[in-house]
């Protein structure tokens, strides 16, 4: 730790987005705590909206909750179908969001994982897969047929393809609606999604977006409905995940903001965790005593702290 950032370094359940360990900082504001997570690969050009939001909720900038309670689904990585299985049985989820085209597998597995899945939930429950664009425009109209049956029927499909082109395409040739991640987080215009008829639902990160704030402008100018999600953040990034959530004036969909348990640890206590398939709208505030716990090597403190001094030396460009 240092008078600048506290940051942590927390071991996965379960390898997710090519990580093993997900580090994360923290910087003081007057209301508390933000968190300034953006993935270590991120130049300070991008990790400049990841400190607006943590900026925005360290200084208690959020808007009126218009509900206390947060549906979620359960997040299912590219596991076999048996620990699939008995993740979604043991989450108290009635959706559960299932990751596909897992580099390195066979699209079997994926099919298994999503029998199991759909196996786990019952007839009433609801199965949504992401592909984080790794399939071209015919793999994905392929697969989504197939993975459709596996899973006795697919909520959506999230970013099946990466170009915002693609989306297009795929909507038009398929049944399956389509949602939009990271067309709508890494494109300069976030409305090119809306403007092609990309997606039929627009999937929001307020850390990658810059903030609670921004997302409700986004969301009231695209047009689409909303799921908020997290981006694998501990319980401080995902408060603001429910912040958005809580005050979007509808929530269609079920949220992926269950993603504390992908982690060993937490720096709130307690966690912001799901019970009964929803998550309660509340402040968090860090536990000194995890943080100590989960502290990160000094080296990696002061990598951090020079990404915070690169994203600041570029605001002032």
């Amino acid at each position: 730790m240092n008078d600048q950032l506290y940051v942590v370094s927390i071991p996965m359940r379960t390898r997710f987005r090519g990580l093993s360990v997900r580090e994360a900082a923290f910087v003081r504001g007057a209301d508390g705590w933000g968190e300034w997570s953006p993935f270590v690969e991120y130049p300070p050009e991008v990790a400049e909206a990841w400190l607006r939001c943590a900026e925005e909720a360290a200084a208690g900038d959020w808007p009126e909750p218009v509900r206390d309670r947060v549906p979620v689904n359960v997040t299912v990585p590219a596991v076999g179908p048996v620990a699939a299985y008995d993740l979604v049985a043991g989450a108290g989820c009635g959706t559960a969001k299932v990751k596909v085209a897992e580099p390195g597998q066979a699209p079997g597995e994926d099919q298994a994982r999503l029998e199991a899945v759909r196996a786990a939930l019952g007839p009433s429950g609801r199965v949504r897969i992401d592909a984080n664009g790794a399939w071209d425009l015919e793999t994905a109209v392929s697969s989504i047929g197939v993975l459709d049956r596996a899973a006795g029927g697919l909520e959506y499909v999230e970013q099946p393809c990466a170009t915002v082109e693609e989306l297009a395409q795929v909507r038009r040739r398929v049944e399956v609606p389509i949602a939009a991640d990271e067309s709508i987080r890494r494109e300069e215009d976030h409305y090119r999604v809306r403007d092609l008829e990309a997606a039929d639902i627009a999937v929001l990160k307020v850390q990658p977006l810059g903030g609670v704030r921004a997302c409700l402008r986004i969301a009231e100018e695209i047009g689409l409905p909303v799921v908020v999600s997290s981006a694998l953040e501990t319980s401080v990034g995902i408060a603001a995940g429910v912040a958005l959530a809580a005050a979007l004036p509808e929530l269609p969909f079920a949220c992926g903001l269950a993603t504390g348990s992908l982690l060993t640890d937490d720096v709130v206590e307690p966690p912001l965790m799901p019970q009964r398939g929803a998550i309660a709208v509340r402040r968090v505030a860090l536990d000194e005593a995890a943080v100590q716990r989960l502290a990160a090597p000094p080296a990696r403190n002061a990598a951090w702290t020079d990404r915070l001094a690169a994203v600041r030396a570029l605001r002032q460009d």
